[in-house]
């Protein structure tokens, strides 16, 4: 191995400093382990502790959870590295990672992945102009101090994050101008009454996203068509099929659900199922020694990961823990299937809409071909920075194109981290 590539060895690494993954951290390094809790992130929380702090996370929802488990992990012990990204897997039981102007190889013994998931961007006119954001983004940026006052916000896609997202964007001083479900009143009044029967916490937590958007309505079986505007958005049209309606804005925040982010598994060898890591009733997925946890074994919330990552991280768990791990998997079956993307949205695209943003190529450019590998090829697309991050997903919805094979490196690298690779895979010439 080259002497510039340090290298590291735990008894356990946990990939991904979200809720599940501080959760197997902790219990795994309570237990004695030598653990190693990774993130790209400077500092632990994943998207929905992000921006929390020790002195005010009380009071938000789900606060107290961070503030429970964040304290675990740092009185366990577990060694935590911010800022650190895992490129490859030059070897069994081997990590390759780099941070800033540095590269290093992780050895384990078991290996947790809690990666997380990103949100799911459908193409439609417009939808690639500035102001024109996630759901999920937009309460990202908000959250790292973006100046909402005042703004005026259509929210618009899939999912309860909306409801959220609409009341993060309000209480920042937004002016929620509407907020658009795509699925159907029926199939949200479905969902509502399941949890307000089997999780009558979620249905408060949701009753009280929508008391700070009151002002705002919502409007299941909506979505956006069209944004439009010179040089940012100013319009947005939207329509239930049957009527449009266009609203002046300043914003869009327009996501459409989560998809898990399976980069790793799949480079590993994870066996996926329906779009998620297949694991038991222990999170160990099809290859010894690897567990997964949290929306990388299907997209069901804070409650699933943590049950997810404490069972990974003891390794066992009690009837208890699986009676409850149980039901918060059949809610996370029911939004699917709740929130079940409709087939209206494949025909927003026109021909000169962009659906690979990396490399510019239009939906008129890829409806000719049978596969994502036959569209890569002739047309680039999924070849730009993000690797097909954001369009595979669409593509995969629009075309029905399966994701391509994953191959090392999984994200962006420096040309000294390869040249690191390669010199750790080259033979000695000294010992021959």
């Amino acid at each position: 191995m080259s002497a510039a590539l340090k290298n590291a060895d735990f008894d356990l690494v946990v990939v991904g400093a979200g809720p599940g993954g501080i959760a197997a951290a902790a219990v795994a390094a309570e237990a004695g382990k030598h653990v190693c809790l990774l993130d790209n992130n400077p500092s632990p929380g994943g998207q929905i502790w992000r921006g929390f702090r020790s002195e005010t996370a009380g009071n938000y929802p789900h606060g107290k959870a961070f503030l429970h488990w964040t304290a675990r992990l740092r009185s366990s012990g577990c060694a935590v590295w911010p800022g650190w990204q895992v490129v490859s897997a030059p070897a069994p039981g081997r990590l390759r990672l780099e941070s800033g102007t540095e590269t290093r190889d992780l050895s384990f013994h078991r290996l947790v992945l809690a990666t997380g998931a990103r949100e799911r961007f459908l193409p439609f006119p417009g939808w690639t102009l500035p102001n024109a954001m996630g759901a999920g983004g937009a309460q990202a940026l908000v959250k790292a101090g973006l100046d909402a006052r005042r703004k005026r916000v259509v929210v618009s896609g899939s999912g309860p994050l909306l409801l959220a997202v609409a009341a993060g964007l309000a209480c920042a001083g937004a002016i929620v101008v509407g907020i658009f479900e795509q699925a159907s009143l029926g199939h949200v009044a479905g969902f509502g009454l399941h949890t307000l029967l089997a999780q009558p916490g979620k249905i408060m937590e949701g009753a009280g996203y929508r008391l700070s958007t009151l002002t705002a309505p919502y409007r299941p079986g909506w979505w956006v068509s069209r944004a439009e505007g010179r040089g940012r958005v100013e319009q947005v049209t939207v329509t239930n099929g049957r009527k449009t309606r266009t609203l002046n804005c300043d914003w869009l925040a327009c996501g459409f659900g989560l998809v898990p982010n399976l980069e790793l598994p799949r480079l590993l060898g994870c066996r996926i199922v329906d779009g998620s890591v297949e694991v038991d009733e222990l999170q160990q997925t099809s290859l010894p020694g690897v567990a997964c946890v949290g929306e990388l074994t299907g997209i069901g919330g804070l409650e699933k990961a943590l049950i997810e990552g404490e069972i990974a991280g003891r390794a066992t768990a009690t009837p208890r823990m699986l009676r409850q791990l149980a039901q918060v998997r059949e809610f996370s079956r029911r939004m699917e299937s709740a929130f079940a993307l409709r087939p209206e949205l494949a025909a927003l695209p026109a021909p000169e809409t962009v659906v690979c943003r990396c490399e510019d190529v239009t939906h008129g450019a890829l409806r000719g071909y049978g596969s994502a590998r036959a569209a890569k090829l002739h047309t680039r697309c999924g070849m730009g920075s993000c690797q097909g991050r954001i369009c595979g997903a669409a593509a995969e919805f629009l075309y029905g194109w399966q994701q391509p094979s994953i191959r090392p490196p999984i994200l962006p690298a420096r040309i000294s981290t390869l040249s690191s690779a390669l010199s750790a895979a080259k033979p000695d010439a000294s010992k021959q």
